[in-house]
């Protein structure tokens, strides 16, 4: 692993070429202490358009990006891709960065995890939210007023790419897309430590990911919790989540917070672009700097895809499903 002095650029590399790795490769390139050094995708030539734009090398391998002499790599594919390119990343000595969900399912993950942490790598994942200041605003109203009830929600149409519509390569939509206020349901109220869901299986052709999720979920805590998902709709109605505390309620979604107590309600927007601060982030843990408060490793990432998996899980066999 290297760790640039100070003022050497940090030397990143970029796996998926897609819409989220563009994304990221703009934010990383935007840097002024970053040197994006080459973009790799496993479809031949899918890379060489975004590393034509941004002035950098298109590599067709990925074990020759790894081998540029990077202090990191950002690792943004689909979740059926994830598991050999971690282990490669960790084979060569590199911390990286990967995109949420970790996997389809649970055994490529806790394999990918066993390595993180047997070599000590700094990892990050793509849980954005996480580094919003309204999100750090409602976990200190958690605080201090105990979470009773949580309803996490997202419902949403089905995304463009055609592996979305397919369960085993995105792991259907509790996994690929609600794992984002699943995860932030951990962070407030308490890890979760059963489930029970049910779903209703898509009726559309060619998609087998279901229509729509619902689930009741335990948390350690005490506090109970609801999970709707659906994906049936032609755009984005609701993602977030709202929590009903001892005296206080909190209601969260990307873009604004609203806090009700007994002296009425005040409504907050963030101050921080968490898409931009999440790579921000991992890049000054590169750099050597403390990882920001924000910032969800490899291993925390983990606890939040069990619960999604357990979910998905359970609506399959109707099972109750401890995490």
């Amino acid at each position: 692993m290297g760790e640039p002095s100070t003022g050497t650029p940090v030397r990143v590399g970029l796996v998926g070429a897609g819409g989220v790795g563009a994304r990221h490769a703009r934010t990383l390139a935007g840097f002024p202490d970053v040197e994006l050094v080459g973009v790799a995708d496993a479809v031949p030539g899918a890379a060489d358009a975004l590393a034509a734009e941004l002035g950098v090398l298109a590599v067709d391998d990925v074990d020759r990006l790894l081998a540029q002499r990077l202090d990191g790599v950002w690792l943004c594919v689909p979740p059926f891709a994830h598991g050999e390119l971690e282990l490669a990343a960790v084979r060569a000595g590199l911390p990286f960065f990967v995109e949420k969900p970790l996997a389809t399912g649970v055994a490529v993950a806790e394999e990918v995890a066993r390595a993180v942490a047997g070599a000590g790598l700094p990892t990050a994942t793509g849980y954005h939210w996480r580094h919003l200041d309204t999100v750090a605003a409602a976990r200190a109203v958690c605080a201090a007023h105990r979470p009773r009830l949580v309803d996490a929600t997202w419902l949403d149409k089905v995304p463009p790419p055609a592996w979305w519509s397919r369960r085993e390569r995105s792991g259907g939509q509790v996994v690929e897309q609600l794992t984002h206020v699943l995860d932030l349901a951990r962070l407030l109220a308490g890890e979760v430590v059963e489930v029970r869901a049910t779903a209703a299986p898509s009726t559309a052709e060619g998609r087998d990911v279901d229509d729509a999720t619902a689930a009741l979920l335990t948390f350690d805590s005490g506090a109970v919790g609801t999970v709707t998902a659906a994906c049936s709709l032609p755009g984005k109605l609701a993602a977030g989540l709202d929590v009903v505390c001892d005296g206080a309620a909190v209601e969260l979604t990307e873009t604004a917070l609203t806090v009700t107590t007994a002296d009425g309600a005040r409504r907050s927007e963030p101050r921080v672009d968490g898409r931009t601060a999440v790579d921000r982030a991992f890049v000054d843990v590169l750099a050597g700097g403390a990882p920001a408060e924000g910032l969800v490793d490899y291993a925390e990432a983990l606890r939040t895809h069990r619960v999604a998996v357990a979910i998905a899980g359970s609506a399959r066999t109707g099972e109750a499903v401890r995490p």
